[in-house]
């Protein structure tokens, strides 16, 4: 049980659990931002090129509702609120759409580090110069002995 704890505050107290603490607050504050721009900003604009469409009473009654109000026929009994869903419906676009912009920002900021050179695997020999492995110490064209020759993959990358 002690590890069990201890694993617990590594993890805790190495920034995971704050990270996504931060993460989630800034993505509920986000949220409500992008449903603020969709339902006072977007979904005005989008009623004018629909005929003043309200999308938040775009329904259809199960309880036998006569009413056109939403929130009143909600009160009567069940309904299928599917205007609701295409407003949600486009707060997910517009808010997929803010999220692609600002990773795609992120990542041209992320400056690319450049590959390390791979240590080298062959080496030349010093008499018939044809490629041989690294580690040889005799070359099997020639058979010259290479001892004096052999290069240590340390000190290439130095």
């Amino acid at each position: 049980m002690k590890d069990f704890i201890k694993e617990f505050k590594e993890f805790a107290v190495k920034g995971n659990m704050i990270d996504l603490a931060v993460g989630m607050i800034i993505g509920s504050a986000f949220t409500s931002l992008v449903k603020s721009v969709v339902d006072d900003l977007v979904m005005p604009v989008l009623s004018i090129f629909t005929g003043k469409i309200d999308f938040n009473n775009m329904f259809i009654p199960l309880a036998g509702q006569t009413t056109k109000v939403y929130a009143t026929a909600v009160e009567e009994g069940a309904v299928f609120g599917y205007g609701k869903f295409i407003t949600q419906g486009i707060s997910f676009l517009i808010m997929a759409f803010v999220v692609f912009l600002f990773v795609k920002g992120m990542n041209k900021l992320r400056k690319e580090e450049p590959e390390a050179p791979a240590a080298p695997t062959t080496k030349e020999c010093p008499y018939c110069k044809s490629e041989i492995k690294i580690e040889a110490t005799r070359c099997p064209n020639c058979t010259s002995k290479l001892e004096g020759f052999k290069i240590d993959a340390a000190e290439l990358n130095a």
